[in-house]
């Protein structure tokens, strides 16, 4: 499944990187040629930027914030770097961290360089190539169930992440602060969103859980095995924290299109979760709550909450698209899919349901 490996392509125009100043400062603790060092761009993905070095037939991934970026929170490389270094021994499915950078005169932004993991990444365009044996649809939704279980049920204290984040209050400050980055980044009124943000006030749910979580975990932020499909490696932690899993777990949740959502959800198109032949939503739910060992309550809440995030994050994205701060035509129709998962976490709330 050689084919189905992410590939990086040309650097896009508005996001190139000053390579002589890259390499140079490289050399000093990497085997870096400059005759042979070539750095390339992984096209997929909407907010941290990813790049590929290759150089002495070795590879490395290099991650840096956005273009435009404000939102520290989101795209704080140092914080990243550090999970990274704490879970390199204590959680097999995390690249191991090479270095970190915090001198913005060599690329522009702060950066840190990772190990390059080859596999499998399960997309939209890609999955009913890989996915033709219909039993691996449960057998990866599985593993992706397991792998955020085993996430979850790690030690804080005892992998030095005890003092990484707040938990006191997580569901509150979480609400507040993604409320807040939405009113920054608005670009038209959207009475859904206004209704959701509402609701959301007047139904914080803090359980008293504590763990490290992950805050974007997604199939296409996992890399498979090609040869069996397990879960090699979770990308992607820009924005993990300690606080409520079951937080986590709503924004999984809210990324898990079932194949009879409304039109307007399956119009995004976002992954393969859709397909008829995967689990739906309240499978997931059920299967999490039996490894974690736990009855949730409230999942509705953690679900809209979920949703909203989603769509803040991409109101984010379009911002910078509409600010002028990136010209990737990927984000130009993004204000539909913000529309979308609004109107959905409001459908949600109004049937008190995750599934309808």
């Amino acid at each position: 499944m050689s084919e189905f490996i992410d590939n990086p392509t040309k650097i896009r125009e508005d996001e190139v990187l000053d390579n002589n100043s890259l390499t140079n400062y490289l050399s000093n603790f990497l085997d870096i040629d400059k005759s042979s060092f070539e750095l390339l761009q992984f096209p997929s993905g909407f907010s941290n930027l990813t790049y590929l070095i290759r150089s002495n037939n070795k590879e490395y991934i290099l991650r840096k914030p956005p273009i435009g970026a404000k939102i520290k929170s989101g795209h704080d490389m140092s914080r990243e770097y550090k999970v990274l270094s704490a879970l390199d021994k204590n959680y097999t499915k995390s690249p191991t961290p090479i270095h970190y950078c915090d001198d913005i005169n060599i690329i522009g932004s702060d950066f840190y360089i990772m190990e390059r993991i080859r596999g499998t990444v399960l997309r939209s365009n890609n999955y009913q190539k890989i996915l033709t044996d219909k039993t691996k649809y449960k057998f990866i939704a599985s593993e992706f169930v397991d792998t955020l279980v085993e996430l979850h049920k790690l030690n804080i204290d005892k992998i030095g992440l005890a003092e990484f984040g707040r938990p006191e209050g997580y569901s509150s400050r979480q609400v507040q602060g993604w409320t807040k980055r939405y009113e920054n980044s608005k670009t038209s009124d959207i009475p859904e969103i206004n209704s959701v943000i509402k609701w959301l006030n007047e139904n914080i749910t803090e359980s008293k859980y504590v763990s490290l979580i992950h805050n974007d975990f997604k199939y296409d932020n996992l890399v498979l095995d090609s040869n069996n499909l397990s879960v090699m490696s979770v990308l992607d932690w820009e924005m993990c924290t300690t606080g409520d899993p079951f937080m986590d777990l709503g924004t999984s949740l809210a990324y898990w299109i079932n194949k009879d959502d409304p039109d307007y959800m399956l119009e995004i198109n976002l992954n393969i979760t859709s397909n008829e032949n995967n689990p739906k939503r309240g499978e997931i739910l059920e299967m999490y709550s039996n490894r974690f060992s736990v009855q949730i309550e409230n999942i509705v809440f953690y679900f809209v909450f979920g949703l909203f995030k989603i769509a803040v994050i991409v109101q984010q994205i379009y911002f910078r698209y509409k600010k002028g701060l990136t010209r990737d035509r990927r984000f130009k129709h993004l204000d539909l899919v913000v529309l979308s998962y609004a109107r959905m976490a409001k459908k949600s709330i109004d049937k008190q349901k995750i599934e309808f």
